[in-house]
């Protein structure tokens, strides 16, 4: 029997889905002013989420018709096909942004543990690939969730708040049948699947019209050479195989770069940009090689230099004048933006194809298993604790990780949870993995802490720490949030 909470939210699903129909047609007429409506919506559904002065940069930005931002929504509204827009503004906005982060604030306070924003799953751990450093290539084919095990994963997200779900592996569309089954059972939620293309094919992609909920991260590493050194001879050219198809079927997708020693150059060059670009991708996660399992190559970590010209070159991208429409994320240094570590359920966590929960995909120790127990019981566990109470790991946030950046912590944590290895293959203790980040991590941090201090650096409105951790964290930013907003308009202008 439904509660009147499902009933009550039913009704406003149906009620927001009216409003987004109404405003994609207006859309067509008159975009500045269905943007107008949709930011005094938010302010009124969000309420003080985001501050007064946040909501009038957002209004002068539609109102400035040189805005890059504005002109880069038109271009996405204008390629996207009506069924995966409207989904996406359905699932994404009002289920995740709005909906979704009212309930996961809520719950973080009533249950005293972390409530992430998105969890990422592993529905198998099966390749078609064996890309060179890779620690998925360690681990056969031998373990996978049960479509039980990820809609389980899923009903129980969904009643703490989470409506953004993201799949890894292995190679995740191994599992195509029970993937597009889920997005089906689950379809007021959004999907985000890295893969590596090779199994997107025309009937795929018009099922994924059909749901409307599925979104994809493609993985490239700069240009053929740079690619498929890595990767495999012909991966290259079947990566821009699926852009097309992506982009013929109207299909919201970004690309997923790992970016080491060898390929930094060529994965933020202007032509990779423009390129990647051209076949249709919008937005790309960079992930800072992290040397993870026995097979790992800890030469393939960028030097400082290297991670200091990308802290740069990815804000130099997503600045208002370069004249190229994409939007890169840097997921190890863009910590300033989301207050340091989100791993250990802040934002999200990782959950492998054998179903134990592991607080980032880059740290394989656990004490909870989706067979077990419940994804609240997993965010209670000793390890999920102790990132509650650890984070953030460093007040400089240049160096949020307890692993690559802060390896004495993830160490203490693990001995002092007794949190197993979760290595499918090749086990992989604490020690051995913090010992090849510890030279990294010495040599990183003069580095970061210079650039720490002789940058500003924004101070988000909502910091989601354990309560005792938010005040001296308040304390230590020297450069207050409304300075950088008042910067961030000069820039516009």
């Amino acid at each position: 029997m439904k509660t009147m909470e499902n009933i009550s939210h039913a009704a406003q699903r149906r009620a927001m889905s009216l409003i987004i129909d109404h405003v994609l047609t207006g859309l067509k007429k008159d975009r500045n002013k269905e943007y107008i409506k949709l930011i005094d919506m938010a302010e009124k559904f969000y309420g003080d989420g985001f501050t007064k002065e946040q909501y009038q940069a957002a209004r002068d930005a539609v109102n400035d018709p040189n805005n890059r931002w504005i002109n880069f929504i038109n271009q996405v509204i204008d390629e996207t096909n009506p069924r995966v827009a409207k989904m996406t503004a359905l699932n994404l906005g009002y289920e995740a942004f709005f909906r979704g982060t009212k309930m996961i604030r809520h719950n973080r306070e009533v249950y005293k543990c972390n409530i992430p924003w998105l969890i990422l799953f592993d529905p198998t751990t099966a390749c078609n690939m064996h890309c060179i450093g890779c620690w998925s290539g360690t681990y056969g084919h031998k373990n996978n969730l049960s479509f039980e095990d990820m809609d389980k994963i899923v009903t129980q997200g969904k009643e703490l708040g989470v409506y953004l779900y993201m799949m890894t592996g292995g190679e995740p569309l191994v599992r195509k049948k029970d993937i597009l089954k889920l997005a089906e059972k689950h379809n007021d939620v959004e999907f985000a699947l890295y893969t590596n293309s090779t199994l997107i094919d025309e009937d795929f992609c018009k099922e994924v019209v059909r749901l409307g909920n599925l979104t994809f991260l493609l993985s490239i590493e700069g240009n053929e050479h740079t690619n498929d050194e890595r990767r495999g001879a012909g991966h290259y050219q079947k990566v821009l195989d699926a852009m097309a198809l992506l982009r013929k079927y109207g299909i919201i997708f970004g690309t997923s770069v790992c970016y080491t020693s060898q390929n930094i150059d060529a994965v933020t060059s202007d032509d990779f940009f423009k390129f990647i670009t051209e076949q249709g991708a919008r937005y790309g996660f960079y992930f800072h090689y992290m040397p993870v399992g026995t097979n790992a190559v800890p030469e393939l970590m960028p030097t400082p230099q290297q991670r200091k010209y990308m802290i740069d070159r990815i804000r130099e991208v997503r600045s208002p004048d370069y004249p190229i429409n994409f939007y890169p994320m840097d997921f190890q240094n863009d910590g300033e933006y989301v207050g340091g570590c989100i791993a250990g359920g802040r934002n999200y966590f990782h959950i492998n194809s054998n179903g134990d929960a592991e607080p980032c995909v880059f740290i394989h120790y656990s004490n909870t298993n989706i067979h077990e127990n419940s994804i609240l019981e997993m965010l209670q566990s000793p390890i999920f604790k102790a990132y509650y109470d650890g984070q953030p790991f460093n007040r400089d946030h240049l160096r949020p990780c307890p692993m690559l950046e802060n390896p004495d912590k993830l160490r203490k944590m693990v001995h002092e949870t007794g949190a197993h290895d979760t290595n499918l293959e090749s086990p992989e203790s604490v020690e051995h993995l913090t010992a090849k980040c510890e030279p990294y991590a010495k040599a990183w941090a003069p580095v970061a802490e210079e650039y720490w201090k002789t940058h500003k650096h924004p101070q988000p409105k909502y910091e989601n720490y354990k309560p005792e951790n938010r005040d001296d964290y308040a304390t230590s930013k020297s450069y207050l949030y409304e300075e950088y907003m008042a910067d961030q308009k000069k820039a516009a202008k």
